[in-house]
């Protein structure tokens, strides 16, 4: 199954002297760099009706004209699995993620994703980038997450991430006893020795972490959490970075940590609570289509519930 696809556009001031695979990224946010440098070299994507390399440069004004079908970009097959859906219409589904779910499929992960589940829910969304998906959760987080049914939708939807217009909210458990709020901001990027991994290096991406406390206990805070940036891991590994890493976070909170003296409960509790401790609670954007502003929260989860009413009961 195809799509055809006809898109124009002008070189803006900004991009002038940029590669043509670059510039066509920042003007066309719906295809991956590698499908559209793909694009370029078969002729599908032209410069002032030239054909270029990717790498040539470009110039403010150059009118770029992309003529070519898009295959469905999903192979993925679809799979009957229940979504917890708390908002849909024409353009957008928000819905909250549980623990334990993959949001795209990968080597290990083929089926039994989120993707797979859309899928089947909206078969239309083979016809989107990514099946809709602007930005992801980790396996074990839960909470909101917005999908985009049309590529009108996915197009602002990026732009608004992009623009860091999105209101992106978490809750999450910390190791330690927090002295009050702050912000973190420091580069991340792939760790440097376990490639699996995030961490703060030098030059890596731009990544902006806010954080207050909601409440504290004998040995653990519970904190709210806002992002800047979307990098990934990107709460899990700034938290961890200053040494208040998320309970029961499998990658970044090192080894097992029971608090001394706490009661038999609570020690339970922690070495129960086998992920990070960490959920979306709350998501808001301009709707892609109206411009009118909404937003949705989303309850903690029963796990991260009880962990937090044993903490309570240990003060």
């Amino acid at each position: 199954m195809t799509t055809r696809i006809s898109l124009q556009a002008l070189v803006t001031p900004a991009l002038d002297g940029a590669r043509l695979d670059q510039a066509a990224a920042a003007l066309f946010p719906d295809y991956s760099r590698g499908r559209l440098q793909q694009w370029i070299k078969e002729g599908g994507l032209l410069v002032n009706g030239r054909q270029l390399r990717g790498k040539d440069r470009i110039n403010a004004g150059d009118a770029l004209v992309l003529e070519t079908e898009l295959a469905s970009e999903e192979t993925h097959e679809p799979e009957a699995i229940a979504l917890d859906i708390v908002h849909e219409d024409d353009d957008v589904i928000v819905l909250n993620k549980p623990v334990n779910t993959v949001v795209h499929p990968a080597a290990g992960n083929r089926t039994g994703t989120l993707l797979n589940a859309l899928l089947h829910h909206c078969p239309a969304l083979r016809e989107i980038p990514r099946a809709g998906i602007v930005h992801r959760l980790d396996k074990d987080t839960t909470g909101l997450m917005v999908v985009a049914k049309t590529l009108q939708a996915h197009r602002q939807l990026v732009k608004q991430l992009q623009r860091r217009e999105v209101e992106r909210e978490y809750e999450a458990i910390v190791i330690g006893v927090m002295t009050g709020g702050g912000t973190v901001d420091l580069p991340l990027g792939r760790h440097p020795v376990h490639r699996q991994k995030r961490a703060v290096i030098e030059n890596g991406k731009e990544a902006v972490t806010h954080y207050r406390v909601l409440n504290r206990f004998h040995a653990h805070t519970h904190i709210l959490v806002k992002l800047e940036t979307g990098r990934t891991h990107q709460i899990r590994v700034h938290m961890s970075h200053i040494r208040y890493p998320l309970v029961g976070d499998p990658l970044y909170g090192g080894r097992l940590q029971i608090p001394r003296g706490c009661s038999n409960a609570l020690a339970d509790a922690i070495k129960q609570f086998r992920r990070q401790a960490l959920h979306a609670r709350r998501l808001g954007f301009e709707h892609p289509s109206t411009g009118e502003y909404m937003s949705w929260e989303a309850e903690l989860p029963s796990d991260m519930q009880a962990l937090l009413a044993v903490m309570q009961a240990d003060q």
